[in-house]
């Protein structure tokens, strides 16, 4: 029920109704990957490298 109040909404705001959902789905996943990127490629200080 939701997935067809969802389309239905999207489908009546024309491009900007399917561009919003995916411009966040991309937020969302850079900011996890920066997130993951930072936590995983962290070095400690005394390291030369």
């Amino acid at each position: 029920m939701m997935n067809a109040d969802c389309f239905a909404l999207m489908s009546s705001m024309g491009w900007f109704g399917w561009l919003m959902p995916l411009a966040f789905l991309l937020l969302v996943g850079l900011s996890i990957a920066a997130l993951a990127k930072y936590l995983f490629s962290r070095t400690s200080k005394g390291d030369p490298s």
